[in-house]
């Protein structure tokens, strides 16, 4: 995993192109490479992952030099791949996942992203035909945005936006996207960046630029790949188990140190004990047997700590758990820096996960295999499989649901507790918020599901719908950016089982009753999964997540400085926000002694704005 780089149809001198090469230099500590030839740039940030070796270093050439790359991301099947073109004929000078991408575009142009099980963004400049590739993978794991320069057609892109603010004229926020909070998870999915002038190529496409222009095609619609999935519910079990291991099995190799960022929820832990399993029973070529590192946030006295569960994993296995204490009074500190890093607009603070991946660097694991993903495809979210209450067709069935959803929530009386939990009650909200959310569509055009006009997407159940958009349009492809963002800030590169494009086909193809079975959300992940696990962490309902403690935050350590800062001057003169609104919001939170989680997350999201231009625009950081 790196930070990329690069410009077509504009020459750029090498000074600028090294001052935007290096404002991702987090991305990559290892190395730095630059190629520039003509009106063409390419930039390259490394952090070594794959053959640690100066074979390694990009720009990487191919054929003669033909070809040249700049890549980020991990190609897991590149042994499978590199076998197969070296029956062709193709020969290789590194042990890289690098050269075979260039091997593969060669031979197969490119169809070769069909062959590709990973997370991408690269560029491939062909010398011959004059003529620039960019892909990016099929969900958007690894991000690509780019800007248009003054030259004709010439184009700038990069990995993190604050690359290419060295080429621009002036830096201006999008405000319809920075001053909206309810427009925070909306937006990743669109060519549409917090910063007027930049776009993004979207997840799942590739471009082609020469002299003429850009043409951005996309390639992958998992609506396209929808899979048949086996009648019985046992079945679907054991295809998903066998898909599961597969994918971390192929997650775990790797030439350097790879951990695991564990919060003792049903994902992470999943995913640990796969990984536990597998290197008790199986073996890969380059499997990394160093895998035993597990990093657990905890929030002492706070209702989002975890850590208990998640040493009751550790024990169960037999290794050390690394405990980062989240102290926000010696974080906030480096708040501005995290929030430069950042770069975009978030509804939490980025201080407990910048803080978590900063462990795992500092403790020398690079690699850790995590959980993303699974909330989103296979309904974690009470907000998202409250809906299945729609496909239910029996009592039986919505009492299932109700069940589901009540026992998500913990039994008493902390801010992220239900105000009631009565079945009957929670149906009736349910109802009335359908009705609001009807009824305030057509003012919130932006929240339309794009993929509503595939008839596939007709035909799914009410519940695949939400999943479907909350996976590929809203929820997921926000956390994949923001979880880039947190690792790679310290230069850590997360893998996600969870998002192995064979099981994002299975969740899309599994009815909503596989996801709920005997009431119990993620059901089918949980039924695969127990025999590697703790019983009652496989089945454990209460939900939390990695989430700040904010209310907590503001009433206590960070009080002076959400004091401080909503009687500043510069604050009060910030036209992103209503100070007066702000003050009041974030003065409630810190006041009433039954402030909730949700009324913590209003607060700091109509404060963001403030510290993003602050620490971004401004670079005040």
């Amino acid at each position: 995993m790196c930070g990329i780089f690069g410009v077509i149809n504009e020459k750029i001198e090498k000074e600028l192109a090294e001052q935007c090469v290096n404002r991702i230099r987090h991305r990559g500590p290892d190395g730095c490479g630059l190629w520039q030839e003509g009106g063409i740039t390419l930039g390259h940030r490394r952090l070594a992952i794959l053959d640690l070796s100066a074979n390694g270093s990009q720009p990487m050439a191919y054929a003669d030099g033909r070809y040249m790359l700049v890549f980020n991301g991990e190609i897991y099947n590149f042994i499978e791949i590199r076998r197969e073109l070296e029956q062709k004929g193709y020969r290789f000078r590194s042990e890289t996942d690098s050269e075979v991408v260039l091997a593969s575009y060669m031979e197969w142009g490119e169809k070769c992203l069909d062959r590709f099980n990973g997370m991408w963004a690269f560029a491939i400049w062909d010398r011959n035909e004059k003529r620039m590739f960019l892909s990016r993978d099929r969900f958007g794991v690894k991000p690509l945005y780019y800007t248009k320069l003054q030259h004709k057609n010439a184009i700038a892109f990069g990995s993190e936006m604050k690359a290419l603010l060295p080429l621009m004229k002036e830096v201006k926020p999008n405000r319809e996207l920075v001053t909206d909070p309810g427009r925070t998870v909306f937006y990743e999915s669109t060519d549409a960046c917090v910063i007027e002038g930049i776009s993004r190529i979207p997840a799942g496409s590739y471009a082609y630029i020469d002299e003429s222009g850009m043409r951005i095609t996309r390639w992958w619609n998992t609506l396209d790949h929808l899979v048949q999935v086996p009648d019985r519910y046992e079945e679907q079990v054991e295809l998903m188990r066998e898909l599961f291991l597969d994918a971390c099995k192929l997650r775990m190799r790797s030439d350097v140190t790879i951990g695991t960022a564990l919060s003792g929820g049903l994902d992470s832990s999943a995913t640990i004990c796969a990984m536990a399993h597998l290197a008790r029973n199986d073996s890969d070529v380059r499997m990394n047997e160093d895998w035993q590192h597990a990093y657990v946030a905890v929030f002492p006295g706070t209702t989002m700590d975890e850590s208990a569960y998640a040493k009751k994993v550790t024990d169960y296995l037999g290794i050390n758990s690394t405990f980062v204490e989240i102290d926000p009074k010696k974080a906030i500190g480096m708040l501005d820096t995290y929030i430069y890093m950042f770069e975009d607009v978030y509804l939490t603070s980025p201080i407990p996960m910048m803080m978590l991946y900063h462990a795992l660097r500092s403790d020398g694991t690079l690699v850790t295999i995590d959980g993303h993903g699974a909330d989103e495809l296979f309904g974690g979210y009470t907000f998202d499989f409250i809906h299945a209450l729609r496909d239910a067709g029996s009592r039986q069935e919505r009492e299932l649901i109700l069940t589901a959803y009540t026992d998500s929530f913990p039994q008493d009386d902390s801010n992220i507790a239900l105000a009631s939990r009565a079945k009957s009650s929670v149906y009736l909200h349910y109802l009335k918020r359908e009705l609001k959310d009807r009824l305030n569509r057509k003012k919130e055009d932006y929240k339309t599901v794009r993929a509503a006009a595939d008839p596939r997407y007709g035909q799914l159940d009410t519940l695949n719908k939400i999943l479907y958009a909350s996976s590929h349009e809203t929820i997921l492809p926000t956390l994949l950016r923001n979880y880039d963002r947190y690792s790679m800030a310290s230069g850590i590169e997360i893998r996600m089982p969870f998002m192995d494009y064979r099981i994002v086909e299975l969740a899309m193809s599994l009815g909503w009753r596989s996801k709920l079975h005997g009431g119990y959300s993620k059901s089918i992940i949980r039924d695969a999964m127990a025999p590697y696990m703790p019983k009652d962490i496989a089945y454990r309902k209460t939900k939390i997540g990695f989430n700040t403690p904010i209310v907590e935050w503001m009433k206590g350590p960070l009080k002076e400085y959400f004091e401080d800062t909503i009687r500043s001057g510069e604050f009060l003169s910030c036209d992103l926000i209503d100070p007066k609104k702000t003050m009041e919001q974030v003065t409630r939170v810190i006041t009433d002694s039954s402030a909730t989680f949700a009324m913590g997350e209003q607060a700091w999201s109509s404060l963001y704005p403030y510290l993003w231009e602050r620490a971004f625009v401004k670079n005040q950081y």
